[in-house]
């Protein structure tokens, strides 16, 4: 499937002709539970923990969270509590999703209840994680290639909660063994409220184009909701997404953190297309480092300094000078060493940026 856009101009499936493009959804029912507007954030791990969740949501514009992909066996361990750290939130990150990955039946459906007692509001089932490890135990991806299995799994938990139960998955093993429009229809008469694809197969891992035609086919196969996800980089991608496949609301992942501002983007090019959206100036990524990095220190997770230098790289991307702050922020040793490096490299950009500013209108007015 070709995805091109072109402002407030696409094309359809087979790029013969140029279409309007049509909005992301305004909301989106699963179940019994209202997501407005139909955006979602994908489940990442090492990404989507409580943090930045919350700081997804205060940005506006996002309407589902989801955990981090966490196992069943792991949170039903009494002694595993980076598990059930996992399943930490609070109460203004509803609407939430628990997303549990795992390949005993059993298993899945207690951890379901365990979830649905903790007050998710939905819970979701892994069959995306390309992850060496998670396959090699029949986890994420690796059930891709055992159907039978997987309907097991749909019924088991089906059978033990009464909150939505949805399924996030890729679309096969690899491009010989696509299974994705038979997986949405057994998930569909087991009972499921909502199916989410990745439009990538196992084999694909993050890498090529996510092929936005296997979203458009398990559209036209189920009646139940269809969220799509791969390669939405845009508000004009997850517009394009949604004329192309007829999806019911889109998924993003890999862009959040790079660009925190992408679910308002969305609603807000949604609301005027012919408008323009949110282009963050340097003082609003200055106010959302600080703001994310002072959110790490106050939630005193034993990983803040691993998490403000794993998220530098993406929030510093494309910041004049980044490279150095990178630097600074990789050599600081404790988590208000690298807030106080961040204030002095933003406040030094900002002074400087103030004082051209001022003298550039001083000009002006000499001139005048």
């Amino acid at each position: 499937m070709k995805k091109f856009w072109d402002n407030s101009r696409g094309a359809d499936p087979s790029g013969r002709e140029a279409v309007p493009l049509k909005p992301v959804p305004s909301s989106l029912t699963i179940g019994n539970v209202s997501i407005s507007p139909a955006t979602v954030l994908a489940p990442m791990a090492g990404v989507t923990d409580t943090v930045f969740r919350r700081f997804i949501r205060n940005l506006g514009g996002c309407g589902l969270i989801m955990t981090e992909f966490t196992s069943a066996d792991g949170v039903l361990r009494k002694k595993d509590q980076k598990a059930k750290r996992y399943l930490h939130f609070y109460e203004d990150e509803h609407p939430i999703s628990a997303q549990l990955f795992g390949s005993d039946p059993g298993v899945m459906a207690e951890a379901a209840r365990l979830v649905e007692g903790l007050g998710f509001d939905l819970v979701d089932l892994n069959l995306g994680c390309p992850a060496k490890k998670v396959v090699k135990c029949n986890g994420g991806s690796g059930l891709l290639r055992d159907l039978p299995a997987i309907g097991k799994i749909f019924e088991a938990v089906r059978a033990a909660v009464t909150i939505p139960f949805t399924v996030k998955f890729r679309a096969g093993w690899n491009d010989e063994e696509i299974v994705c429009v038979e997986l949405a229809r057994m998930a569909e008469s087991c009972g499921l409220a909502t199916v989410a694809l990745h439009a990538r197969t196992r084999e694909m891992g993050y890498s090529g184009n996510a092929r936005w035609e296997w979203i458009a086919a398990i559209k036209d196969a189920v009646k139940i909701p269809v969220i799509g996800n791969g390669d939405i980089r845009s508000p004009e991608d997850a517009c394009a997404m949604v004329t192309q496949t007829g999806c019911d609301a889109v998924m993003i992942g890999r862009t959040a953190p790079s660009n925190p501002w992408i679910f308002r983007q969305i609603e807000q090019y949604c609301a005027h297309p012919t408008q323009c959206y949110d282009s963050p100036s340097e003082a609003d990524r200055y106010q959302m480092i600080r703001t994310y990095f002072q959110m790490l220190i106050e939630e005193e997770l034993p990983d803040a300094v691993g998490k403000m230098k794993q998220f530098a790289s993406w929030f510093t991307h494309g910041v004049p000078g980044g490279a150095g702050l990178r630097k600074a922020i990789y050599e600081s040793k404790s988590a208000v060493e690298i807030l106080g490096r961040v204030e002095e490299f933003f406040e030094a950009r900002l002074c400087v940026a103030g004082a051209a500013s001022a003298t550039s209108g001083q000009t002006l007015a000499r001139g005048n």
